[in-house]
């Protein structure tokens, strides 16, 4: 058995880090099902919505506003998220969703280009016509942290966390 030198120990207990997290950070890396959803801040009781709103601490120079939700949706159990994307800019900015396990979630996107908005771990997929609202309905029964985005041109729209 080799013993690594001493100035290389600390690299080697560093790999298995910098792995996870490049596996964590990988676009299109499948199911997010298995990953732990991690406790955000508190967003403003604004929403009337069964779940609140949660929104994570935003990257340098965005808002942590979480995507927009209806309040007024006929059917209280349904939780609806709606996001624009217009010059590559998402509104609202991306956050952080949470739903409760076995809700049903609605999200419609608007983009001003032809794009795919796919919910990894979910697999759902919706295309993207340039001005008309794409919807995507499906029941959160699966828990975990799940990412939205856009595949061509690579936008986070939100993050959905289901408990």
């Amino acid at each position: 058995m080799t013993i690594a030198p001493a100035r290389l120990r600390p690299l080697l207990a560093a790999l298995p880090l910098g792995v996870a997290l490049l596996m964590a950070t990988s676009a299109c890396g499948g199911s997010d099902a298995a990953a732990p959803a991690e406790p955000a801040p508190p967003a403003s009781s604004e929403s009337a919505a069964p779940a609140p709103a949660e929104s994570a601490p935003a990257a340098p120079g965005e808002s942590p506003a979480a995507p927009a939700e209806s309040a007024d949706s006929a059917d209280s159990a349904v939780k609806e998220i709606t996001v624009t994307v217009a010059g590559r800019k998402v509104t609202p900015p991306p956050g952080r969703i949470e739903v409760t396990k076995g809700q049903t979630v609605r999200i419609t996107v608007t983009s001003d280009t032809a794009d795919e908005a796919h919910l990894h771990g979910y697999d759902k997929e919706a295309s993207l016509k340039p001005g008309a609202p794409a919807s995507i309905e499906f029941v959160a029964d699966e828990t975990g942290l799940f990412e939205m985005e856009t595949h061509e041109s690579g936008l986070q729209l939100f993050q959905l966390v289901v408990r």
